[in-house]
């Protein structure tokens, strides 16, 4: 992994270099990492003139468990505790003869920002944007069998949990022992709050669970993913408790079914990410759904749960083949509750067989 990580970091250098910055000061954390591997909590990155830096507050040792690491990577440990390693590494970049630093400035707090002014007062500050989190759009095989697997251990964990008895029990307990699952299975951690929400509560994207007891007859709607060495993925579905579903139920699940085919469908490598908002959005839209609904069909994943693509009406871009994305419409009917049904994909051209899904578990309605 090693090269990897170094291939990242250089072209990382090329863009600063070709606006002005030999050196750049990377502190998001999941920038760190997708360019360091694992890093101690807290750890900046120094793309330095002569040298690269890990830059942490603590030992090394302080790493998730069978994490990836660039061993490659020369750490430097901060002396002491109270430093702070953003700091320390734009004297480290001055140290290297450097005259320009970038620096994420979207992730940089203004005390920050001023510390680092006033650490080294001959170094120029630019902003690096979102020079990383555009490398990270695209991802390499290797990062798809991350997700691959996450999602595998996300469609266990939900399987095992619709053969129990769910009658009875509160969408917060339910939530907290998918989240168990996940863990049970392989994973990090949850990706994300697990979200169950039940009867009226159901199809509202980021619900958070209560202790709404589930009941028969009602819609239970699931949204959970999984986290295995860093990377997120994403699994959402909606089932009829007890009873065979009423007719608003099957027909409200068709159409939540029916647009999120529709923006399955159209992914593909050059697909203008705001139509596949559009192919969605248009299927319910049909329906006189128009109203509440969610401000966007889905979004990228990897290293975070939320990742640029953003497959929203406003979104510029388009899509390139090799990028894991969200299919996620819903509709929720205020006092009844609501369908969501949330898959995750990685954009495939349609000579590889077209967009590749991840998720698997059943998509059809079933009464548990």
């Amino acid at each position: 992994m090693s090269e990897v990580y170094a291939a990242r970091r250089t072209r990382l250098r090329d863009r600063c270099q070709a606006s002005g910055s030999a050196s750049a000061l990377i502190s998001r954390p999941a920038n760190v990492s997708y360019l360091a591997g694992a890093a101690p909590h807290g750890s900046v990155l120094l793309l330095g003139k002569r040298e690269d830096l890990l830059v942490s507050p603590g030992p090394l040792d302080d790493r998730p468990a069978g994490a990836r690491v660039d061993e490659s990577l020369r750490p430097h440990l901060l002396e002491g505790p109270g430093g702070d390693p953003v700091v320390a590494a734009a004297g480290l970049a001055a140290a290297q003869g450097a005259d320009v630093l970038a620096v994420e400035e979207h992730h940089l707090t203004v005390a920050r920002h001023r510390a680092l002014a006033s650490v080294a007062p001959g170094l120029r500050l630019a902003d690096l944007g979102s020079a990383v989190e555009q490398l990270r759009v695209v991802k390499d095989e290797e990062e798809i069998s991350c997700l691959r697997i996450g999602a595998e251990i996300t469609d266990q964990a939900l399987g095992e949990l619709l053969e129990s008895i769910l009658v009875g029990r509160t969408e917060r307990h339910l939530a907290l022992e998918l989240e168990r699952r996940l863990v049970d299975h392989g994973a990090d951690g949850p990706a994300f709050r697990t979200s169950v929400a039940t009867g009226p509560n159901s199809g509202r994207r980021g619900h958070r669970p209560t202790d709404r007891r589930v009941e028969e007859g009602d819609f239970l709607s699931v949204c959970l993913g999984a986290t295995y060495r860093g990377y997120r993925c994403e699994i959402g579905r909606t089932f009829v408790i007890g009873t065979s579903p009423a007719d608003w139920q099957i027909d409200l699940y068709d159409l939540v079914f029916a647009a999120q085919r529709a923006a399955r469908e159209s992914l593909a490598p050059g697909a203008a990410c705001r139509d596949v908002d559009r192919a969605a959005r248009q299927v319910l839209d049909s329906a006189g759904h128009s109203e509440g609904l969610q401000s966007l069909t889905g979004h990228g994943v990897g290293l975070e749960i939320d990742e640029d693509p953003q497959l929203a009406p406003s979104a510029m871009g388009k899509l390139d083949a090799c990028v894991p994305v969200t299919v996620e419409p819903g509709v929720h009917l205020p006092g009844r509750g609501g369908v969501r049904i949330d898959d995750t994909l990685v954009v495939r051209p349609e000579a590889d067989g077209g967009p590749e899904l991840l998720t698997i578990t059943t998509k059809e309605l079933l009464a548990l």
